[in-house]
């Protein structure tokens, strides 16, 4: 992470502090826990959902939906994220099961396998922008959530780098479709590569059906 000066520190941590609004919204003994996913959108690969549950005088400077950070700050984030959370799992639903019972289900369901890792029970949830079936807890459903709580940008981050990793190990074993670059998005070069050479066991048969035939 690059220094910063005294100006740009303030600056950074007053961002911080509008990003906590939801977090001081609650009791400091409740345990609030945020949710988002990552992949919902490319041909290939898995649907993968991050929760996490910060301290409450947490600082990492720098947290932000993770959209809107460089890979290189993504991965010191997310060793930072695992270093200060009180707990963070994450739920991975592979391309078959997305076919089976359709993207948002299978979101759902990431989510719930999410929670359900931790290892504690939060009391509430902090969504972007989803209420997920099956869970107890109170939640909170917030609309562009990723860059408006902490926690959810947190569980940006997480669910991200992890997805982002996944499809790294994947190129190893798939060369041929370029998924280290795209991460199985629907870029030029992968539908190329997926009209030349077929899907292979990672693509999402109900996402390609335009592009095979």
């Amino acid at each position: 992470m690059r220094e910063l000066t005294e100006e740009k520190l303030l600056a950074e941590q007053e961002r911080l502090e509008k990003m906590k609004e939801y977090e001081y919204g609650y009791e400091d003994h409740v345990l609030l826990c945020g949710i988002d996913e990552v992949g919902r959108g490319p041909l290939a690969g898995p649907v993968v959902a991050g929760a996490v549950i910060l301290p409450r005088d947490c600082q990492i400077l720098y947290l932000n939906d993770s959209k809107k950070l460089s890979e290189k700050k993504r991965e010191a984030l997310f060793l930072e994220i695992k270093e200060k959370a009180v707990a963070y799992a994450v739920g991975v639903i592979g391309a078959e099961k997305v076919d089976e019972i359709n993207i948002l289900q299978a979101t759902y369901e990431a989510m719930r396998q999410a929670v359900g890792k931790l290892g504690v029970e939060p009391q509430v949830l902090l969504n972007d922008a989803v209420t997920i079936p099956g869970l107890r807890m109170e939640q909170v459903p917030i609309i562009k959530g990723d860059a408006k709580s902490v926690s959810i940008a947190a569980a940006s981050v997480l669910a991200k780098v992890t997805r982002d990793h996944m499809m790294e190990e994947y190129d190893t074993l798939f060369p041929q479709y370029g998924f280290a670059k795209h991460k199985g998005y629907g870029t030029a070069v992968h539908i190329s590569a997926l009209k030349e050479y077929g899907p292979c066991p990672i693509h999402r048969r109900s996402f390609i059906k335009n592009f095979t035939d």
